[in-house]
Order: C-alpha cells, then structure tokens, then sequence
C-alpha cells in the first residue's frame, strides 16, 4: 500500500538525517494539512532528523498510519533506524474534541514532558490530552507497527486539531497555498523546539 502511494507523482517523499531525534509527518500536504510545516521546521531548528509524505492539492488519499511499512520504503527504513526517539505530527478534526491536542504513541515520558510545554505556552483555549484513555480509540497511537513506535524508544503521535492549524483571518489552512502563518501555529512550533531542545538536554 505504501509503495503505490509512494510511486504517485502527487507525492513527495522526503527523509533528513540529522541527530537522533525525529519528527515525522506522514500525512502531509493536502492531507493532514499544516503537519508537515510544523515537524519540518522543529526538526531544521532543533537539528532533527525529519521524515515526511507530502501529498500535492488536489489529491488527497489517506492510508493508516500501521501501512507505513519501512519495508516498502527505503527513506522510512533508513529513519527509524536512525532515529531512537520521534514525534509524528498528525492532524484530526472531531467535534467533541475540536480544540484538543491529543498526545498519544508509546514514550509516555515525552508525552508527559511535551504536554506540560504546551500547556504552559499554547493559548488556554486548547486543551491538552496525554492520558492514553482520554485520547479517543483510533487517535492513541499504540499500534506496534505505527511508525512512532518504531524507534527504540518509540515516540509521541500528536494530533492536531483544525482550530491550531486553521489561519482565521486568511480563512484557509496555515502555511498552505500560499496562506500566512497563523499566530497559533506560530507558538506552537516555538514550544516544540524548546520542547525538543530541552529534552535532548
């Protein structure tokens, strides 16, 4: 499945090896739209390795996260075996939770370290998830083939809500076709990186 995906001329794969923390985005571009802006930009000002599948508007298909098999990729191979600790920035939309950061996958002490970040920095107007059973089924990221729990020490599946990646007054996605950056998304990349920074330290 993730071969095919791969051989589409929509989408781009792209693998940075740096140092040995990751951000992932997966489900970038026209997908999960915004995702692959905010895990490209930590992983080059943290000096982070970064891998990304960046989808071109207008093509959109969505494969689980569990199909992305390193041994259909040679770049995803060469990520998680680089690589002992990530992030996979994902993004989400449900009602019920429309203003929810959700941090899930395996390294519940990088979800712990990640979420106090965040709360002390984002807006209060989002709220911040990283007990496991408070995370809705489907968003928790404990799959052993998710790719965030590849790495040796697995990592943390952050899911973004539509509300952080949204740019209100552009009234398009942030960073998106040409879009400005939303104040939000803005903040949110300047946590992460502390975030990032602190816990390599």
């Amino acid at each position: 499945m993730l071969r095919s995906l791969l051989e589409r001329p929509e989408v781009t794969e792209i693998c940075e090896l740096r140092g040995s923390f990751g951000l992932m985005a997966f489900h970038g571009g026209n997908l999960e739209r915004t995702t692959d802006i905010i895990a490209a930009e930590v992983a080059e000002r943290t000096g982070s390795s970064y891998y990304g599948v960046i989808q071109a508007a207008p093509f959109r298909q969505h494969i689980p996260s569990t199909k992305f098999d390193p041994t259909e990729s040679d770049a995803l191979a060469s990520f998680v075996g680089h690589v002992d600790t990530v992030i996979a920035v994902h993004g989400y939309g449900r009602d019920d939770h429309f203003w929810d950061v959700l941090l899930g996958g395996r390294n519940r002490e990088l979800a712990t370290h990640l979420a106090g970040h965040l709360r002390a920095e984002l807006d209060e107007r989002f709220g911040v998830l990283d007990v496991v059973d408070e995370i809705p089924g489907g968003l928790r990221g404990q799959h052993e083939r998710n790719p965030v729990n590849l790495p040796i020490n697995a990592g943390v599946q952050m899911e973004l809500p539509p509300t952080i990646r949204w740019n209100k007054e552009a009234m398009n996605w942030s960073d998106h076709e040409g879009t400005p950056r939303a104040p939000q998304v803005d903040a949110l990349i300047e946590t992460l990186v502390v975030a990032v920074e602190t816990w390599q330290d």
